[in-house]
């Protein structure tokens, strides 16, 4: 009798029998792929880390250090920050300059760093996160922003505190309603809202 494909025993792994055709090309093309992906991966890497044909030299001074740089003259100062400085403190939102989470200081005023070309700041003093304090010596705002409990996820916080440094300097700390006036361009999706005002009331006494 023969029995069902469901009953009938495996193969005897000792046979000499040679193995479905189908599943050897299968394993010899999987092994392939890792072997490739890699020796691709590093060939686009490297193609897009070559310096474009219509390069130009800009120099930033961020954070108090002069870096010259060959760009593609379309490079937002948001992509120059993170991509040639490593400067990542400065975050990519919403590309589109109406989150704020790319909130850098130029010459002293905020800016929106994905909305403006790094070509146009050549030789100005620019002013990233990592330009407002350090670990054992933070901003005042900083360390206001951490007593107030002014983040969650923190991803918005570096433009926040950089936006909200100039509004300080700015002197729109009168009211409650002008600082979230003045500070509506920076979005908050966890909605800490109130704890950031409080931060901002809190750092601009102080520096009074």
């Amino acid at each position: 009798m023969t029995l069902p494909p469901c009953y009938q025993p495996p193969p005897d792994e000792n046979t000499d029998e040679p193995e479905d055709p189908s599943r050897r090309e299968f394993l010899i093309g999987s092994a392939a792929a890792v072997i490739v992906a890699p020796i691709l991966a590093g060939a686009a890497e490297t193609a897009v880390k070559a310096e474009p044909e219509n390069a130009v030299n800009v120099t930033l001074k961020v954070n108090g250090k002069t870096r010259t740089l060959k760009l593609d003259p379309r490079t937002t100062l948001l992509d120059a920050l993170r991509e040639q400085l490593d400067l990542t403190g400065t975050k990519k939102g919403c590309d589109q300059g109406a989150c704020g989470a790319c909130t850098v200081m130029i010459d002293g005023r905020r800016m929106n760093s994905c909305l403006t070309l790094a070509v146009m700041h050549d030789g100005k003093e620019i002013t990233t996160i990592e330009g407002m304090g350090s670990e054992s010596a933070l901003h005042p705002l900083q360390a206001a922003f951490i007593r107030n409990d002014g983040f969650q996820c923190g991803y918005c916080t570096p433009g926040q505190i950089c936006s909200a440094i100039a509004l300080i300097r700015e002197g729109h700390t009168k009211s409650d309603e002008e600082i979230r006036e003045w500070m509506s361009g920076n979005i908050c999706r966890c909605g800490a809202y109130t704890n950031i005002v409080a931060a901002i009331k809190e750092a601009a006494r102080a520096s009074v």
